[in-house]
């Protein structure tokens, strides 16, 4: 049956890395299965038991599965109705001196929850760096947009100003905590190593004739050889599988960050203030050809929600593992695992794609603070006339007739805010008519935040990304398939 006759899933087909899709690919999970069948007999043979060294090289010769060995393996499982025996077959087939010694001592969960354990160590590891050049590009718009005033909103009502660089920190703050909740997780996670049928280690205690010291160093051997620094020191047949719930609620937290993010973009683009990249040939709506919907954004949104509702998955199988283990964990986690990262490095990409393409438009931005702004500097314009002579109460009162005056404008004819015209037009303000423009300069209603900008990024943004500087410099911009 060719793709266009089966489902696909559109998180690989459609929006993934060919890198994150690769590592949850079938070939890199079988062939990973054959590694460490591999390095289980380099280790065994280390410690004394009686392996043919031409094993070990024919099992080395045959590491990466081709479309036929695929196949054959197909056909063995349909038989046999199990998975790892199937490749184990297989295997033995290409590697006939090793055959008798595949698997030895070992259980499936060896295979399949070891390189679970890889794949989740290399899935971060494609994650961290690329949520690290979100930061970088977010932490460059903030840098250029510390001074640009703009509106603050609570409750999606106008609000005192801030500037657009400060917001975007509000943005960058979330990565950075969710890059070093991931680098936590990535860094807490162990391997399996060699434990047996129900985690004692009795098969591999009788192929060292009851020698503990050996099966001990078989276990960090195992571990060592793959790229680990240290196995858990009890399982049953699998991990815990509370060590998914550690790494995947990184992982949908930083859905919830790329959700605000992105839900921000979308309310600035309905406000004509900011917009996501727009290209020359992009339709927006097929039968409003003006529109220019925020699709990238809206991707995030969606993705985001998905991200944060599948780690709930591993919240329950976590919590139905019988005793030792049970199997209603597998097909469940087969969907789960990847899907997660898989949905991690699509909003990965995509908030980069958006971050490098950011759109500003600084005349809506200036309109719409001066739409506002003139309520907002009304206790500023009652401490000018105070100073120069005039009444408190009676400045209060003349503001606030005027005031409301302007706002009937605004709500019931549709016009313009002509407050400050109105402030003018009044004798009784005229000691500090000469005082109103600088009374109604944005840049001094900001307070603080351009310096906080420059003190973010130079105190938590700068040290957060010196890991990654390497990478980040050989970064490109990113392009979306679709």
């Amino acid at each position: 049956m060719s793709d266009l006759d089966s489902y696909q899933t559109p998180l690989s087909s459609r929006y993934a890395s060919k890198e994150m899709s690769k590592l949850f690919s079938s070939g890199t999970r079988f062939g990973t299965w054959r590694q460490l069948w591999l390095t289980l007999a380099i280790a065994e043979k280390e410690l004394g038991l009686p392996i043919p060294e031409k094993a070990i090289e024919e099992m080395k010769a045959n590491l990466v599965l081709d479309a036929a060995q695929m196949e054959e393996a197909a056909i063995e499982e349909k038989k046999r109705r199990h998975d790892v025996m199937a490749h184990v077959h297989v295997f033995g087939v290409h590697c006939p001196t090793a055959a008798p010694i595949i698997h030895l001592g070992a259980t499936s969960c060896y295979v399949t929850d070891n390189a679970d354990l890889i794949f989740l160590r290399d899935a971060c590891d494609i994650i961290l760096p690329k949520l690290a050049l979100v930061i970088q590009r977010f932490a460059k718009f903030a840098e250029q947009y510390k001074d640009l005033a703009t509106l603050g909103w609570t409750h999606f009502q106008p609000a005192q100003l801030t500037t657009v660089g400060k917001r975007c920190t509000l943005w960058i703050q979330e990565l950075l905590w969710d890059l070093r909740n991931i680098q936590r997780a990535r860094d807490d996670i162990g391997f399996r190593g060699v434990k047996g049928t129900t985690g004692t280690q009795a098969s591999f205690l009788a192929l060292f004739d009851g020698d503990h010291d050996k099966v001990e160093a078989l276990d960090e051997l195992v571990t060592k050889l793959s790229g680990f620094k240290s196995a858990y020191p009890v399982t049953g047949q699998t991990y815990s599988r509370k060590v998914d719930i550690d790494v995947l609620q990184p992982l949908a937290s930083f859905g919830a960050t790329a959700h605000k993010i992105a839900t921000d973009i979308r309310l600035l683009a309905n406000l004509k203030e900011i917009e996501e990249p727009f290209e020359k040939d992009q339709i927006g709506s097929s039968a409003m050809a003006y529109k220019r919907n925020p699709m990238r954004c809206e991707r995030v949104c969606s993705l985001a929600r998905h991200l944060m509702v599948v780690q709930q998955n591993t919240l329950m199988t976590a919590s139905v593992q019988w005793f030792e283990r049970t199997l209603d964990d597998s097909a469940n986690r087969r969907v789960v695992i990847p899907e997660a990262f898989l949905c991690a490095d699509i909003l990965l990409t995509t908030l980069q794609n958006v971050s490098e393409g950011l759109v500003v438009y600084p005349a809506i931005i200036a309109r719409r603070i001066r739409q506002e702004l003139p309520f907002m500097a009304t206790e500023n314009v009652i401490m000018a006339i105070v100073k120069a002579g005039g009444d408190r109460q009676e400045a209060h009162e003349q503001i606030r007739v005027l005031s409301h005056q302007a706002g009937r404008v605004v709500k019931e004819e549709g016009g313009e805010n002509d407050l400050i015209a109105r402030i003018r037009a009044t004798p009784y303000f005229a000691p500090i008519h000469a005082e109103l423009d600088s009374l109604l300069d944005p840049s001094t209603f900001v307070g603080r935040a351009p310096q906080q900008v420059d003190r973010f990024l130079r105190d938590f943004v700068a040290p957060a990304l010196e890991p990654y500087k390497e990478s980040l410099a050989k970064a490109t911009k990113v392009e979306l398939t679709v």
